[in-house]
C-alpha cells in the first residue's frame, strides 16, 4: 500500500479504538514518526494531510524539516528521542513539542534556551516505566517530584508524560502506570503507544500515539 493508504488505515484504527473506549475520535493525536526517512518519503504523508510528526535526533531533523515546513501550513514537530544538553538550543528552535525531558540538567538547559529565544515548545517528561537501566526516563517513583521541580525551579509548564515500555513486556500495565502517574503529577497529556500497540494505549487513555513503521514501512538504515 502507499503511504497515503497506510496513513488512512492507521487513522481508521485510531478512530475504531476511540469508539471502543468510548472516547471522541479527536481525543487522540497521531504523531507520524518520520525518523530515518528522507524528505521525499515524508512529503507523501504531508500531501495526504498528516501534520504532526516525530523525530528522534535533532541533527537529522534539522536537515529535513526547515524545507518540509514550507510545504504545508500547520506542521507540528515533536522530539521523541533523547536530548543532550548541548543540543537544547537547536531543539528549542526547531521543535514544537519536546517529549523527552528526563533529568534536571536537561530541564535547566531547556529553560535557559526558552528564555533566550523567547520560544515556548510544549514539554513532556519521559518516564522509564520499566526501570530499565539502559533506557532514558525518570523513575516512576520520582515523577511527581520532578514535574514539580520543573515547574517551580525552572518555570517549565510540563503538560504531559511519555513512555516506551520494555519491548518484551505486555504494554498494558505500563500504560496504566503512566496514566496513574499523570494524575498524581497533575498533567493531562499521555504520549504512549507505537505501531505495535497504539490501539491498546488508546484504551488506557493515550492522548497521542507515535506511529512510524505502520505508516512509512520498515525503518531505514544507513545504505538502504
Amino acid at each position: 500500500m502507499s503511504i497515503s493508504d497506510q496513513l488512512t488505515l492507521v487513522k481508521n484504527e485510531i478512530g475504531a479504538a476511540c469508539d471502543e473506549a468510548g472516547r471522541p475520535r479527536d481525543s487522540v493525536v497521531l504523531v507520524a514518526v518520520s525518523k530515518t526517512f528522507d524528505a521525499d518519503t515524508i512529503v507523501h504523508a504531508i500531501d495526504a494531510g498528516q501534520r504532526v510528526f516525530g523525530e528522534n535526533r535533532v541533527q537529522e531533523a534539522q536537515g529535513k524539516w526547515p524545507e518540509l515546513r514550507d510545504r504545508a501550513a500547520g506542521i507540528e514537530l515533536h522530539l521523541i528521542g533523547p536530548l543532550q544538553s548541548n543540543k537544547a538550543a537547536d531543539a528549542v528552535a526547531l521543535f514544537d513539542v519536546i517529549e523527552t525531558v528526563d533529568r534536571e540538567k536537561i530541564a535547566k538547559a531547556i529553560a535557559r534556551e526558552m528564555d533566550r529565544q523567547n520560544r515556548r515548545p510544549r514539554l513532556y517528561v519521559q518516564v522509564n516505566t520499566g526501570s530499565e537501566p539502559q533506557k532514558a526516563g525518570v523513575a516512576p517513583e520520582h515523577v511527581a517530584a520532578f514535574v514539580e521541580q520543573c515547574r517551580t525551579e525552572y518555570g517549565l509548564a510540563i503538560e504531559g508524560l511519555m513512555c516506551i515500555p520494555p519491548i518484551a513486556d505486555n504494554p498494558g500495565p505500563h500504560f496504566a502506570l503512566l496514566e496513574k502517574l499523570a494524575a498524581e503529577a497533575g498533567v493531562s497529556e499521555l504520549s504512549m503507544g507505537m505501531s505495535a500497540d497504539y490501539t491498546t494505549a488508546i484504551a488506557f487513555g493515550a492522548t497521542s500515539v507515535r506511529v512510524g513503521s505502520a505508516i512509512f514501512g520498515p525503518r531505514r538504515t544507513a545504505g538502504t
